[in-house]
């Protein structure tokens, strides 16, 4: 199969019901169920008052965020590629009563199918990577948010995406900005949560996307970048050498040389 978009599909799809159990606690879908609040500490400290805002949120998954968005007041829709995450997202509004449009599409089909136009876009932790053109990306976030919309976003930083762990050390192995036509291809046989099922559908395509195929994208776009920042955490154990920084962020070990994990920034549309 050489549709990469089909084949990550089935992937997700796959891993959907097993998020959706939460054996691991991984997605903390209980303690979500009982109040938590889910968001991690970076985009809970950076996001701000949405109360009351039109916001859209991009690859949700199975919609833990997308009603936490919803739980501080928002007025959220979330779009996904799955149709299996996004029964997994209704139901979970239905159990906590938190509202939320969900809408099965991909990040090019935004604009057709949740148009808004809303006040943020809202995208975060392993999305891009999905995507093999970030000039595309800007240009759809663009297409939905009203003059003076917001993007918020939060990813893993290419200068960590581009390594891999050889015998304890990090070791550059990628390069920093996959071609859109040549995609990395991966094969996992569990998700990323430490549940032990085997996935029948392993095969992923993903990219790398550099800083400035990012912010370039957005500014192209007509965005006006109001804030960047790089941080020394990421939430999920990205490579075996990282250990813990807190419950749901990881990190070098001490004695390990500085460098970013992940990165968060706003970028505002130009009226």
């Amino acid at each position: 199969m050489t549709d990469h978009f089909e084949i990550n599909r089935r992937n997700w799809d796959e891993r959907a019901a097993i998020h959706a159990r939460d054996s691991t606690g991984d997605y903390m879908l209980d303690r979500f169920r009982a109040g938590e609040d889910a968001l991690h500490s970076i985009e809970a400290a950076e996001l701000g008052d949405i109360a009351g805002k039109r916001v859209l949120h991009l690859q949700c998954h199975i919609g833990r965020d997308t009603l936490c968005l919803a739980r501080r007041g928002a007025d959220v829709t979330g779009l996904d590629f799955s149709s299996a995450a996004l029964a997994v997202a209704r139901r979970l509004s239905d159990e906590t009563g938190l509202k939320a449009n969900f809408v099965e599409g991909t990040v090019e089909q935004a604009p057709e199918l949740t148009p808004g136009p809303f006040d943020l876009v809202f995208t975060t932790w392993g999305t891009i990577c999905w995507l093999p053109d970030m000039q595309q990306w800007a240009k759809t976030i663009a297409a939905v948010l009203a003059p003076g919309g917001e993007l918020y976003f939060a990813d893993a930083h290419p200068a960590f995406n581009v390594l891999e762990e050889v015998d304890g050390n990090l070791v550059p192995t990628y390069d920093f900005q996959t071609p859109p036509d040549r995609p990395l291809q991966f094969a996992n046989a569990t998700t990323y949560t430490g549940d032990p099922t085997i996935m029948s559908h392993q095969s992923t395509r993903e990219w790398i996307h550099s800083l400035s195929s990012v912010l370039g994208g957005l500014v192209d776009a007509g965005f006006t970048i109001t804030m960047f920042r790089e941080h020394e955490v990421l939430p999920w154990q990205g490579l075996p050498r990282l250990v813990p920084a807190s419950e749901r962020m990881w990190r070098l070990p001490d004695g390990a040389p500085r460098i970013p994990l992940s990165y968060s920034l706003r970028a505002r549309k130009r009226a």
